[in-house]
């Protein structure tokens, strides 16, 4: 397969795993962040104190992450077809990328958030500030740095599972790879989806730390 030949392959399959990652990445922020927060104001010392509601929540995370992706995706396969009405393409995929990614980043926002010091949370409460005030401008906004490298490795996650989607008729870079690498033998196509895999993970990676690092020196 000649180079002609493999640029319109890769250019529909690297849009189709961008489209994955990136509705997967905005789905995962918007369950995920809520969930990490909870996680750590349903403490005992926390904001909202509920340690039974905060066993359940991490019983729910601990077995969301304990699942391998490749089991997940197939055991919400009932779901995928209730929510997008299909099993296959790209959207579908975004379902259960962002199952398994929503544990996963509210774990890590968790211990973003658990590195904000006491002190400032208590001189934040000394003043009057609601607990709703508390997280939105306290909370977060001093976890940031943490909150930007903890979506960073999502991200790159999320590349990671959108690979494997392909497995089953996801699309993207991985089902490319399956279709022509492995089942038609086509190595020179395999090894360059593999660099483009391996040019954005190292993309978002270098992106989120500039990012981070930046955010920490303010």
């Amino acid at each position: 397969m000649t180079w002609s030949d493999m640029a319109p392959l890769l250019w529909e399959a690297t849009g189709q795993t961008a489209q994955m990652v990136l509705w997967s990445t905005l789905f995962t922020v918007l369950f995920g962040l809520p969930l990490g927060v909870a996680l750590v104001g349903a403490d005992r010392d926390g904001l909202f104190p509920a340690p039974i509601a905060r066993r359940i929540l991490g019983l729910v995370v601990n077995v969301g992450r304990s699942l391998p992706f490749i089991v997940l995706m197939i055991a919400v396969i009932p779901v995928t077809r209730l929510i997008t009405g299909t099993t296959i393409g790209t959207g579908a995929a975004a379902v259960p990328l962002t199952i398994g990614a929503v544990p996963f980043f509210a774990r890590l926002v968790e211990t973003a958030l658990r590195e904000v010091g006491r002190d400032v949370v208590q001189a934040a409460q000394a003043m009057g500030a609601s607990r709703v005030t508390i997280v939105a401008k306290v909370l977060l906004p001093e976890a940031l740095p943490g909150l930007i490298a903890a979506l960073t490795v999502t991200v790159v996650t999320l590349i990671s599972y959108s690979a494997m989607a392909g497995v089953i008729g996801g699309g993207g870079l991985g089902d490319l790879a399956v279709r022509y690498g492995y089942q038609r033998f086509e190595t020179a196509l395999m090894i360059v989806t593999v660099v483009v895999l391996v040019v954005l993970v190292q993309a978002v990676q270098s992106i989120g730390d500039a990012v981070s690092r930046r955010l920490t020196r303010r």
